[in-house]
């Protein structure tokens, strides 16, 4: 059986980024560690030991492959990565009390709630919820 085990994301900063994952988003840290040189290796998860095989890399986003990526997901309104929360509206009113921002309020694509987010430097995240069959 394969498993997702880690994906990275491109990011500004990751010491700014690992600051918004972990007291924004609620995500803890499982691994910071400092490369030298200014350089680090930083994951996060899910808290509470919800997936704790499953990590996300905050990865140095400069460089001719992240820029024309990150670039081209923006221009095309696509979120560089997708998240599940079990209460959309919760989720979209708290995170827009700490300023987020979003440029429409949560809609129905399909079988999913979601809502986009924009996040420092130009990046777009969702936020999913399940709507249970009926």
């Amino acid at each position: 059986m394969i498993k997702v085990a880690m994906t990275g994301v491109y990011v500004d900063d990751v010491e700014r980024a690992h600051a918004f994952y972990t007291e924004v988003l609620g995500f803890e840290t499982r691994l910071h560690v400092d490369l030298g040189e200014g350089a680090l290796f930083v994951t996060v998860g899910a808290p509470d030991g919800a997936q704790p095989d499953v990590q996300l890399l905050l990865e140095p986003g400069g460089g001719p492959i992240a820029e024309p990526y990150r670039a081209a997901l923006y221009e095309a309104g696509l979120p560089c990565i997708v998240f599940a929360v079990d209460d959309l509206f919760a989720e979209y009113e708290r995170l827009r009390g700490l300023g987020g921002g979003f440029p429409h309020p949560p809609t129905l694509p399909g079988p999913l709630l979601g809502a986009v987010q924009v996040v420092t430097g130009g990046k777009k995240i969702q936020l999913n919820q399940p709507i249970p069959r009926r």
